[in-house]
């Protein structure tokens, strides 16, 4: 029986709070779009759920609205979302404190009469809205992070009937986060292979990625408190565009103008893109990763350090358009396929070595990469497998 048929009377509702308050946030946007490609591809009848607690400016508030919806319409989303204005900030989310778009107050609550499921994304949906629905899966995009802190704060372990993680070594012998104190089921990273789709190889030999520079993350490990930043993370990678010249290296991340680190950059021979100038939509989003040859990045040293397993939702849109990827390993690699297009590095002489080897082989790498996305990492081939 295909998962429609079982699920068929069943409304499924994505629960997002992380979407609709960036503006210019067109991977962030992504990374739930997936999961709504994923749920509509397997004939499912399913609801974004967006909770979007007021910030300090009114008017910008309302123009973070108009640019998610405009966004929804434009991937045929327009009929599926209800977005919850909660006008006053409260970790406790209650109907009647939020005003609602899309659909209203009174057709959520008639919704939820229906046997549901909430794929909860990193806690986004609190009680008492939370306990609303039926069967509640939490749906765990950082594990580094939920993992440590949920031995010591409330992240939802006593509010659901499932979890879920992107981390793919948190069941792992060697992985190093704390014994868990949930029964932690693992997912791939989520991309729609229909949405992002091969391209040619562009012309120039560009390497990019796309995501912050600084964090406010924090997680221990071994009695420290390292960095978590990308910052912190690309030191050690610092002169890897003067040890492969013939590659063109260029970071889409937010630096502030002022920052002390662009100079540093630029020195050191990579190129800088505003993030919200390249990627302020899905759209753009694609379509930067379609005009890059690969994806160059690092991951936070938690998620190395610990073991974790994780790899990104951009790393699987890189990969989905036919880009191949070059980062660290946080133990992700055993469990994708030896061939997957993904290069594996761990310090600056193996990344000069896997640029040297995306720029000789980048077709074979970027047929890996395809497959890899389509027979792995397909979000209606994951959303099946957490649904079923």
């Amino acid at each position: 029986m295909g998962v429609a048929a079982a699920l068929r009377g069943i409304v499924v509702v994505l629960g997002c709070g992380f979407a609709a308050k960036y503006r210019l946030g067109g991977g962030n946007f992504s990374v739930p779009l997936q999961w709504m490609q994923g749920l509509c591809r397997l004939g499912l009848d399913a609801l974004w759920l967006e909770i979007m607690p007021a910030g300090a400016d009114a008017d910008e508030d309302r123009r973070c609205i108009a640019a998610f919806e405009r966004q929804l319409a434009e991937h045929g989303l327009d009929r599926r979302y209800c977005l919850l204005y909660q006008r006053v900030r409260d970790e406790s989310h209650r109907l009647e404190g939020m005003d609602a778009r899309g659909r209203t107050v009174e057709q959520l609550r008639s919704l939820l009469t229906r046997p549901s499921i909430l794929l909860n994304l990193s806690y986004s949906v609190h009680p008492p809205l939370l306990l609303e629905f039926e069967r509640r899966i939490l749906c765990d995009l950082d594990p580094a992070e939920i993992s440590y802190w949920m031995n010591r704060l409330e992240m939802g372990q006593s509010y659901h009937h499932e979890f879920w993680t992107v981390g793919l070594n948190r069941n792992g012998l060697d992985c190093a986060l704390p014994e868990p104190i949930v029964p932690w089921k693992t997912f791939y990273p989520l991309v729609d292979t229909e949405l992002f789709t091969p391209a040619p190889r562009p012309p120039r030999p560009r390497f990019t990625t796309v995501g912050q520079w600084y964090t406010l993350q924090q997680v221990e490990v071994d009695g420290r408190w390292p960095d978590l930043s990308k910052r912190a993370a690309f030191e050690r990678y610092l002169g890897l565009p003067s040890a492969a010249p013939a590659a063109e290296l260029e970071l889409a991340v937010n630096i502030g103008s002022d920052d002390p680190d662009r100079v540093r950059l630029h020195r050191h021979g990579w190129a800088l893109a505003e993030p919200h100038e390249v990627t302020p939509t899905a759209a753009a989003y694609r379509a930067y990763i379609a005009g890059s040859l690969a994806e160059f990045t690092v991951c936070k040293s938690g998620d190395v350090l610990l073991r974790t397993g994780w790899l990104s939702d951009r790393a699987a849109a890189y990969l989905a358009t036919g880009r191949p990827v070059i980062t660290e390993d946080t133990r992700a690699a055993p469990y994708l396929p030896s061939a997957s297009g993904i290069e594996w590095v761990a310090d600056l002489a193996g990344a000069r070595e896997a640029v040297g080897r995306v720029l000789g082989d980048w077709e074979n790498l970027s047929r890996q990469a395809r497959r890899t996305a389509v027979e792995v990492l397909d979000a209606a081939r994951n959303l099946a497998t957490i649904l079923a």
